[in-house]
């Protein structure tokens, strides 16, 4: 019988740092450290699944143990027994710790307990922590004083994908390491490679579909690659992996996504039923119509959002998508992408994903044929000014209403009261002390100093009075009365009002109203 088949997640997993792909920052600085001698005591990595976080660990492990030098050294032969030994997971010094399954403190005090001991076989005793957010906080705990202060042998190195889920004080014991996703770019190059040592028909496009699907995940590209091939036998084309992936080819999302925009909706539904029909996963045609308008806003002209070379469209599509953009407003678009956001979650929910497709559908019909908040506002005034009587002069027997003339303080106070506006009354009432009072120029001082004021009143009197006023504020009080003051003062002198008051102890007036 045939050996079993390695899958190519492990069969080419990184071995040294020269095979780590797309951490080129993570590489530099770690090779330089062990070149220079400034090796730490613990080290975190973190970063999504599948961007080598566990290989890294590896292969610094190896790194620091080989036998190939009288030191540690960034070029790991590969080939001398702790490199194999560590290659294979079985190094008596190398312990990788799954933290999921060690999760509670007595087996931290185990391992913190053997850390004690120096390592048997290589330079250093090191411990692999995977997943170490899953660690309890009584674990995390037992682990802070042997962290900050390992014995000299002991080097820790953690990684997880939930770094906000580590305690501080884990993180500051620690150097950090974050692992970006790998560009699509890079990973085509790496499935390209592979193919071809795998004597693989890969195409340009299968490799483009898979490289995007993997989003920025190493291991989960490979992953799709040997079911790709696993599938086809050896010939990896796009339309394989558009049936494996059960997404619509763009070209058919980008003919979509004009259906959808051109209003006619039974067009939209019957194209929606084709593509369920011809086996397109609903959610992921939801995602590539999310993917379509997103780099549709980018490439808007009213937006001039840069360079958009690295959208996964063709020239053909992009021409396609501009020529679209021309009769599309930007507000349209954005309230496309709102509305497919909220689709999210509810074709997750949905028991039936094709009914609540069809009514995302004509959801995004009619927002597509709402228009934008300034054209409503635009339309409003247009019907006003049709609205309004075409001539402006008077009828030959109508009477054409005086604007009224205010003369005095009073009076002007009186007008505000009688016209509902409160707040500009009671400011005015309260705190003006009017100097100088013409038809059409006030000279006063203003108490509290409100520098909206004078235009407010400004423009109450003008709409009032069918004149312009001059407000002039003077910088220094004339120790005039308020209009409130000089009403409490008449009060006061008043007969009647001070016989009242003289029968009531410390009695005072507190306001004056109309």
């Amino acid at each position: 019988m045939s050996s079993n088949y390695t899958v190519l997640a492990r069969k080419y997993r990184s071995q040294d740092f020269n095979s780590l792909i797309g951490q080129e920052v993570l590489v530099k600085t770690l090779t330089t450290a062990i070149n220079t001698g400034r090796i730490a005591h613990a080290y975190i990595f973190t970063g999504i699944r599948g961007t080598g976080k566990t290989s890294t660990a590896r292969i610094l492990a190896k790194a620091l143990n080989c036998l190939s030098s009288d030191g540690p050294t960034a070029t790991p032969c590969g080939k001398c027994e702790n490199c194999k030994a560590i290659t294979a997971g079985q190094h008596i010094d190398v312990l990788e710790i799954d933290a999921a399954s060690h999760t509670g403190v007595d087996n931290m005090r185990d391992i913190l307990d053997a850390a004690q001991y120096r390592p048997t076989n290589g330079r250093y005793k090191i411990y692999i922590i995977d997943e170490v957010h899953m660690l309890s906080i009584p674990a995390f705990n037992a682990l802070l004083k042997t962290l900050e202060e390992p014995p000299a042998h002991v080097i820790f190195i953690l990684a997880t994908t939930e770094i906000r889920k580590i305690p501080v004080t884990i993180l500051s014991r620690c150097q950090r390491f974050d692992l970006v996703r790998v560009p699509v770019e890079t990973l085509k190059k790496h499935f390209a490679w592979i193919a071809e040592q795998e004597k693989i028909e890969l195409s340009d496009g299968a490799n483009e579909l898979l490289a995007r699907a993997a989003d920025g995940s190493v291991r989960d590209g490979l992953s799709l690659l040997d079911q790709a091939i696993a599938q086809t036998g050896g010939k990896v084309d796009e339309k394989a992996v558009l049936n494996m992936l059960k997404r619509a080819d763009r070209g058919v999302v980008v003919d979509f996504m004009k259906i959808l925009l051109s209003g006619d909706t039974a067009v939209a539904l019957e194209k929606a039923d084709e593509i369920y029909t011809n086996g397109a996963d609903l959610s992921m045609l939801l995602s590539d119509m999310m993917e379509w308008t997103h780099w549709a806003t980018r490439m808007h002209p009213a937006l001039h959002a840069g360079d958009i070379q690295n959208s996964p469209y063709t020239i053909d599509q992009r021409e396609q998508i501009k020529e679209i953009n021309s009769k599309v407003s930007l507000n349209t678009l954005s309230r496309i992408w709102q509305v497919m956001v909220a689709a999210v979650p509810e074709m997750q929910a949905a028991g039936n994903q094709k009914q609540c497709f069809d009514m995302l559908v004509v959801r995004l019909m009619h927002i597509a044929d709402m228009p934008s908040i300034p054209e409503i506002l635009k339309k409003q005034e247009s019907m006003k000014q049709s609205a309004e009587p075409k001539t402006s002069k008077p009828l030959p027997n109508a009477p054409v209403a005086d604007k009224p003339k205010i003369s005095s303080a009073s009076e002007l106070a009186t007008a505000l009261q009688n016209s509902k506006e409160i707040l500009l009354y009671s400011y005015y009432s309260s705190n003006i002390e009017v100097v100088e009072f013409s038809d059409g120029k006030i000279k006063y001082f203003d108490r509290k100093g409100d520098l909206d004021f004078t235009q407010k009143l400004s423009a109450w009197l003008s709409e009032k009075t069918g004149h312009p006023w001059i407000l002039e504020r003077q910088m220094q009080s004339m120790h005039t009365q308020t209009v409130t003051e000089q009403k409490q003062e008449e009060l006061e002198a008043d007969p009647m009002v001070a016989s009242a008051m003289s029968l009531f102890e410390d009695a005072e007036i507190v306001g004056v109203s109309k």
